[in-house]
């Protein structure tokens, strides 16, 4: 696998090494061993998927101290606009983020360490995304950022018209207003 530094501390991209014939493709989709050895040590504890429709978001999630989350996500059938942004307070990129796209042929996968807040837009007719989490689902410490909170600037390549968010998804505050208890000193895992 090949891991490609982006604009944020610790959120990386990881391109799997695809091996194709006539019969198709294979490759190998984690490896804890070169994960720990290429990105960092970590026990991921839990996997999830979700399927969605075009101009679904989700987002901007995160759980609070002391149930904070690393994810590493890829999109299995379709494509999603991910975006990670920087929450950790003191950080040079505090309110920062990244945007990839992820896709079922180009096979990326986005690693979005402990301190950053996740989301993604379905930018295909369907998509499958997975994540695999570093800690359990802690319902007491779910939070969120609002995913249109302009002060963040991301494009996230659909029509606010075509937007379609949760209640719980509407309900989140500003960047600016958020709980952010994660600090640059804590631990990305």
């Amino acid at each position: 696998m090949e891991v490609i530094k982006t604009a944020l501390e610790g959120v990386v991209i990881i391109e799997p090494r695809i091996f194709k014939d006539a019969r198709g493709y294979f490759f190998e989709s984690f490896s804890q061993k070169e994960f720990s050895e290429k990105v960092m040590p970590i026990d991921f504890v839990q996997d999830n998927e979700s399927m969605s429709s075009y101009g679904v978001m989700r987002g901007l999630h995160y759980q609070r101290m002391p149930y904070t989350q690393s994810k590493l996500v890829r999109c299995v059938k379709g494509t999603v606009l991910d975006v990670a942004v920087d929450i950790r307070k003191g950080s040079p990129t505090f309110g920062q983020h990244v945007a990839v796209e992820l896709t079922e042929e180009n096979h990326r996968q986005l690693f979005i360490p402990r301190g950053f807040a996740h989301g993604f837009a379905v930018l295909s007719d369907v998509a499958v995304f997975q994540y695999k989490c570093d800690n359990f689902y802690a319902p007491q410490a779910d939070a969120g950022i609002q995913l249109l909170d302009e002060a963040l600037g991301i494009d996230w390549k659909i029509p606010t018209a075509e937007a379609i968010l949760s209640e719980k998804d509407l309900k989140h505050p500003l960047l600016k207003d958020a709980v952010l208890d994660f600090d640059i000193n804590d631990k990305l895992y």
